[in-house]
């Protein structure tokens, strides 16, 4: 398969034709390196440790965390207080194993392509570990427990934009949006911003216009946050012809991009300021927000010049800007 010229498309025929056969079977991909047979033949006889941690690993752990981080606050908003400690249980173990879910289900469609990038390379299915067939069944377990137990301690709403999430993260998304256009992350991001509205929804049944605010700032951060994942790792994308914007585009025109978004995440955290929450709320948002800007016009600055960029300063930034920035709406709550 050729690389994507710069400016230029991928082959988007041969992305799709090869996801999708390799979809319709089970049969594992052949390993592509020596290092990759190495990894096959190990994990032939796994323990159950190997086993249990390679589960676990499907449910990519460490977003899911994230995404919890802009539950528990919105919850806390909008009860104005401290809600029954049994329906916040409820919705972070059912947002987990939601997450969970889509996330296994997600390894599931990209075996294919996670053999060609070194940096999912040691995923349980790449290295065979786990079966294509098992994994399929975890996950689709996992989307089950995690609908019908929001269902029987929820509400409908909460319910229907758990279940959303999973098919728009995996059906739309995954099978989708990744492998045929380089806006795969903005459009993509709407099932990471999902959280909110359901913890929101979880609730009180209905969604507010300050629910959507907040929908609107986690939607709005996730480009930045990707595409410098992304720049990072742009060889990866391009030898696995995933039309990220940085395979696709000049590191200037992502660079652009990257400020832009900034600017509408950091807008759209103030935008939340008037809308009940006090002067600490406001500080941090322009504070934080400040900061998060200062490292995208520092990445874009770069990209101009052509000097080496330092893509994960702003991912790993990116991070921390959305943990304060949730924390400071939990603890505005307690303040009032």
């Amino acid at each position: 398969m050729a690389s994507p010229r710069e400016g230029g498309k991928p082959d988007v025929t041969q992305i799709v034709d090869h996801g999708v056969a390799d979809q319709l079977t089970s049969a594992p991909v052949r390993p592509t390196s020596a290092a990759a047979l190495a990894r096959v033949q190990k994990a032939q006889n796994p323990g159950f440790g190997a086993v249990l941690k390679a589960y676990v690993s499907l449910t990519k752990p460490r977003i899911v965390e994230l995404l919890l981080v802009t539950t528990v606050p919105v919850m806390f908003l909008a009860d104005k207080g401290l809600p029954s400690l049994w329906l916040v249980l409820v919705v972070l173990v059912g947002g987990s194993l939601a997450a969970g879910a889509a996330n296994a289900l997600n390894c599931y469609i990209d075996r294919d392509i996670d053999q060609l990038m070194k940096r999912t390379s040691r995923r349980p299915l790449a290295t065979h570990t786990v079966s294509p067939r098992s994994a399929l069944i975890f996950g689709l377990t996992l989307a089950v427990v995690s609908t019908v137990l929001m269902a029987t301690f929820t509400n409908l709403l909460a319910t229907l934009l758990t279940a959303g999430a999973i098919a728009y993260y995996d059906l739309v998304y995954t099978m989708w949006l990744k492998r045929t256009t380089p806006q795969n992350t903005v459009w993509g991001g709407a099932c990471g911003a999902a959280p909110v509205l359901i913890g929101w929804a979880a609730v009180t049944g209905g969604l507010s216009w300050t629910a959507w605010v907040l929908f609107a700032v986690v939607f709005l951060w996730q480009p930045p946050h990707f595409y410098a994942l992304a720049i990072k790792f742009k060889a990866d994308y391009a030898r696995a012809g995933i039309p990220m914007l940085p395979v696709v585009r000049s590191l200037r025109r992502v660079g652009l991009e990257t400020v832009i978004y900034s600017w509408l995440t950091v807008g759209a955290s103030i935008a939340l300021w008037p809308m009940g929450m006090t002067p600490l709320y406001g500080v941090v948002a322009v504070v934080t927000g400040a900061l998060l800007l200062v490292e995208a016009h520092r990445l874009h600055g770069r990209a101009r010049r052509e000097e080496p960029l330092k893509p994960m300063r702003l991912f790993h930034w990116s991070v921390t800007y959305l943990t304060l920035l949730f924390a400071a709406v939990a603890v505005d709550v307690f303040i009032q």
